[in-house]
């Protein structure tokens, strides 16, 4: 199990277009998320801004953004992109500790999450660093990958890398965006090949220091709490959770409909947000969460199937990674609304308001698109490649004995 890799050389048939069945599903996501906001935020947005349609304003306009992003990451040569890789990673990781500066950062509810932008609003640097753990480790992968001897030192590199944007993401006080980060950064070890020794450690440490940041802040374990005791708390810290059940159960089968048969929507908090979902299963009922999970699914299959067929091994742990983060966190979420997981802070791609998480996700899909049109030599070869080519010529090296002195054949 310790050579055990998902991705061994890359030898497949060369992709040489962009995937259409992989755009048409991010298409028909974004479409529906936006369709969703139009549906379910009119009665929120007129009582917070007096504008009816203000969020589904504002995902256009951040849709511009995000699908101008999405070009550009599936058209930049990958050699441009890992050359640039670490100026990006670190900017970004840059960007979290300004989220902790009170100067450059936003404060809601007690977390230092964003950064204020004139003119423009207010991002979150810790959906963008989703996508640079990912690069980061796909460029480390690649790099390392198949040095049998000194693989547990250079596993050494992507694990501190990963822990220092977890560290800064939990400074923030975004705990559930910086387990969720840890555990698809934990997937793309076990697929780059990591040895299974490696996990035991790791979930040795990740279970008390997850305990431990649960306990240490009393709203996380409040949300346990009522998690685990709905029907005492749902009036005060369950009632989110509450809310978003009961507008699910209304849906029924067909769903309620639009305008006054979402009257239960209106009544969750935050629903243009995280619990989005709820407005969607609200209207459409059980035969419109059937059809996003069947969606997500599409979605799901064809981005692993470029990561798996990608004839570039860094754009095919980035695929991967990409592909994993955005079907993870939409499980997740789904998981959060239907109650069988506690609250959290993790927002529903191409659904939930928000400019940073439309933007990243987009971005992700780009690199994707990027993957699907790869060719073997759009990447420098790594420097393990160039050390086993310097080893094959220093093994060609011949030497014969000449009246008891060594000399150098080189034929």
């Amino acid at each position: 199990m310790s050579d055990f890799r998902f991705f061994p050389g890359r030898s497949g048939e060369v992709q040489k277009k962009n995937d259409a069945v992989f755009i048409v599903s991010v298409l028909l996501l974004w479409g529906l998320g936006v369709f969703t906001l139009f549906v379910c935020t009119p009665d929120t947005a007129e009582r917070l801004f007096n504008k009816k349609y203000y969020f589904v304003v504002r995902q256009l306009v951040w849709s511009v953004f995000g699908f101008a992003s999405m070009a550009l990451f599936a058209v930049v040569p990958l050699r441009f992109l890992r050359k640039h890789l670490g100026i990006f990673v670190t900017a970004i990781f840059i960007l979290c500790l300004f989220a902790l500066v009170p100067f450059f950062g936003y404060q809601r509810n007690g977390a230092s999450r964003w950064i204020r932008i004139p003119y423009l609003g207010r991002f979150q640097p810790s959906e963008f660093a989703k996508f640079a753990v990912v690069l980061y480790l796909a460029n480390l992968f690649n790099r390392y990958l198949g040095q049998s001897d000194v693989e547990q030192k250079n596993f050494l590199y992507p694990l501190v890398g990963l822990f220092a944007f977890v560290i800064v993401i939990v400074l923030q006080r975004d705990f559930s965006t910086g387990l969720f980060v840890f555990m698809v950064g934990c997937l793309m070890f076990f697929v780059s090949g990591a040895r299974m020794t490696w996990f035991g450690p790791l979930v040795l440490l990740a279970i008390p220091a997850a305990i431990l940041m649960i306990v240490i802040e009393p709203y996380r374990l409040m949300r346990i709490i009522s998690f685990l005791k709905p029907d005492e708390y749902m009036m005060n810290e369950g009632y989110q959770q509450f809310a978003s059940e009961r507008a699910i159960i209304s849906g029924g089968m067909w769903g309620a409909g639009l305008g006054t048969g979402l009257v239960n929507v209106s009544r969750i908090p935050e629903v243009q947000s995280d619990y989005i979902f709820a407005g969607w299963a609200a209207a459409m009922g059980f035969v419109g969460v059937f059809a996003y999970i069947a969606l997500l699914v599409f979605f799901a299959w064809r981005g692993f199937y470029i990561a798996l067929n990608c004839p570039n091994r860094f754009a095919s742990y980035g695929a991967f990674g990409c592909t994993a983060m955005i079907v993870l966190q939409s499980l997740l979420n789904v998981a959060v609304v239907c109650g069988a997981l506690p609250t959290t802070g993790i927002p529903q791609p191409f659904f939930s308001s928000g400019g940073s998480s439309l933007v990243v996700t987009l971005c992700m899909c780009g690199f994707i698109l990027n993957a699907s049109h790869s060719e073997d030599g759009d990447d420098e070869d790594s420097d393990f490649e160039s050390y086993q080519k310097s080893s094959r010529e220093k093994d060609d090296t011949r030497f014969e004995s000449f009246n008891g002195v060594e000399v150098t054949n080189y034929e």
